[in-house]
């Protein structure tokens, strides 16, 4: 069962965070959530580290600012930039010695590289593996929502205006009714071929408690971002990228990106897979992060007390993950 509690950080905010494990764990692995969504879309992944690595590991989530159960965010703090040191407070309160593997979806794989970019010293010292699902290090340069550009041209226009609206809306959530009425579009912007309908009423449940000063607030922040340089100087750390190739919000061009600034990354592309890989494929998402957290406790001042399963591939290499047949769901999530 997960030790629920919280962090408060420099500016009184406070963040929910759940841990599993032992404060005595050779190797602590922290899973950073996508925008408007909340730590428990990487449950899966919880579980299979619990179950393969025991005490040996401690697993750590939390919901960030303004989504959630933490605390709010502003118009003034829904940024990147913020989230970086954000993540710089969480790691030194609950994992503040130790190696760490960071994980990220989508607005969370960009919070891990600006935490790189801003705190270089920090994540040079304790940073020992990344993996890095549906996300991307070059704001929304790809993003075209899967549709013609001039179609994707406009939507965008009407979006980063919704966005600005919905940014000052404050601490409102949206309403219940209105998000089970759009649970069609989100199933359309989120998922690819096929998802279970338990993972859409957790999507839909995870953006209803975030607040509309979040929704609309990072959304400047997220299409601006730039951190390929970054990437290109973290060194050859254990680390893999995975994508969906019907991620309408963060396409395969931006794993790709991410695979080739870091020399040591595994690209994985999930056929007929969308935007929400934790939840759609579950376990090639799993296997890769067991990888990255087997070889990071193979690495030197890391002992090894557990024998993982996940298997230990050196050097970047391009999964093309093949399309399954005979699966009642057809491309399946997982």
């Amino acid at each position: 069962m997960p030790d629920p509690g919280s962090v408060r950080l420099a500016d009184g905010v406070r963040l929910r965070v759940h841990t599993y494990g032992p404060d005595t764990a050779d190797l602590t692995v922290l899973l950073l959530h996508g925008w408007t969504l909340d730590g428990r879309t990487w449950h899966r992944q919880v579980t299979a580290l619990q179950e393969t690595f025991g005490t040996a590991v401690r697993v750590v989530t939390y919901d960030a600012r303004g989504h959630g159960r933490s605390g709010p965010a502003t118009l003034h703090s829904a940024t990147l930039a913020q989230l970086g040191d954000d993540l710089a407070e969480v790691i030194a309160e609950v994992a503040p010695t130790g190696p760490i593997v960071l994980a990220g979806h989508s607005m969370g794989g960009m919070t891990v590289m600006e935490y790189a970019h801003r705190h270089p010293g920090d994540f040079a010292r304790r940073i020992a593996g990344l993996l890095f699902v549906s996300t991307t290090a070059e704001g929304h340069t790809h993003t075209g929502y899967g549709l013609p550009g001039p179609v994707a041209r406009l939507l965008r226009i009407a979006e980063l205006a919704g966005a600005g609206l919905l940014a000052r809306c404050g601490g409102w959530r949206t309403p219940l009714p209105l998000l089970y009425a759009l649970r069609p579009p989100l199933r359309w912007l989120l998922f690819g071929d096929a998802c279970e309908p338990a993972d859409i009423r957790l999507t839909t449940s995870a953006v209803a408690r975030a607040s509309l000063v979040s929704i609309g607030g990072f959304r400047p922040s997220i299409g601006a971002q730039s951190r390929l340089a970054t990437l290109a100087e973290l060194g050859d750390l254990p680390a893999a990228a995975l994508v969906g190739d019907r991620d309408r919000l963060t396409p395969p061009p931006c794993a790709v990106s991410i695979a080739e600034a870091l020399p040591s990354a595994e690209l994985t592309v999930c056929p007929g897979a969308g935007h929400m890989l934790m939840l759609e494929r579950a376990d090639e998402v799993t296997t890769a992060l067991l990888s990255v957290t087997t070889r990071a406790m193979s690495r030197p001042k890391v002992v090894r007390k557990a024998t993982a399963r996940a298997g230990v591939r050196g050097g970047r290499s391009i999964v093309k993950q093949p399309r399954r047949r005979g699966d009642r769901h057809g491309a399946a999530c997982t």
